[in-house]
């Protein structure tokens, strides 16, 4: 099962999703150095809007979307505070996207496609995680691009943790898997966590964590 709305929207009321860093992830601002981030972007998931903020400061034409109203709400202050108030951030569910093609053709179609920690969200919801790559795959132009950056399990960590081979088997038809590799992903110790999820977790002095992840390059074909 995937969690309800309101368990989204309770983290960012409070303050205590792991995941929010107070910056965007490393790994996503070296795609965009390396010439990865092009054309009309998406940032699915978008939480924060710690990667939508960056990338409109740069001057790309980007929308983040997320499911939790209080996720919008929060990247919304947080694009103001940052004085990136042209930041756009849209109430989306890229679930029923997969289902509904109407949903989809409403937000458009572009050119790369940001997942920063939402697939692995899917680990054990087989129909939700098809769901998903449908819209992603209605979502995104032909010869675009997804790039997925998700918590791995080959280390102890926090979050729902997937294999590579999870990755590789989600995105067959219609897809090229152009490049997967070993990654980090930097989140922090919350009370959101449980005890038992931070088993064998270290962390650092200001409490963050440099988790172990992977980071995907994927095609539409």
């Amino acid at each position: 099962m995937t969690r309800p709305v309101e368990s989204w929207n309770h983290v960012y009321d409070t303050d205590t999703a792991p995941w929010v860093i107070g910056q965007p992830q490393p790994e996503i601002v070296a795609l965009e150095r390396d010439g990865w981030i092009r054309g009309r972007v998406l940032d699915a998931g978008c939480g924060a809007g710690e990667h939508t903020i960056a990338l409109t400061r740069l001057g790309y034409d980007v929308r983040g979307v997320d499911l939790s109203p209080s996720a919008l709400a929060f990247a919304r202050r947080n694009a103001a505070g940052q004085g990136v108030p042209a930041a756009r951030f849209e109430l989306a569910d890229m679930v029923a996207m997969g289902d509904d093609p109407d949903l989809a053709a409403e937000l458009g179609v572009f050119d790369t496609v940001v997942d920063s920690a939402l697939f692995h969200v899917f680990r054990e919801n087989p129909p939700a995680r098809a769901s998903y790559v449908r819209a992603l795959h209605a979502l995104c132009a032909p010869g675009g691009r997804v790039h997925v950056l998700a918590l791995s399990d080959v280390e102890p960590g926090f979050g729902p943790r997937i294999s590579d081979g999870l990755i590789r088997e989600s995105f067959t038809t219609g897809w090229e898997l152009e490049d997967l590799r070993p990654a980090r992903y930097l989140g922090r110790i919350t009370e959101a966590l449980s005890p038992e999820s931070l088993a064998g977790v270290s962390a650092g002095p200001d409490g963050t964590v440099r988790a172990a992840a992977w980071l995907a390059r994927i095609v539409r074909r």
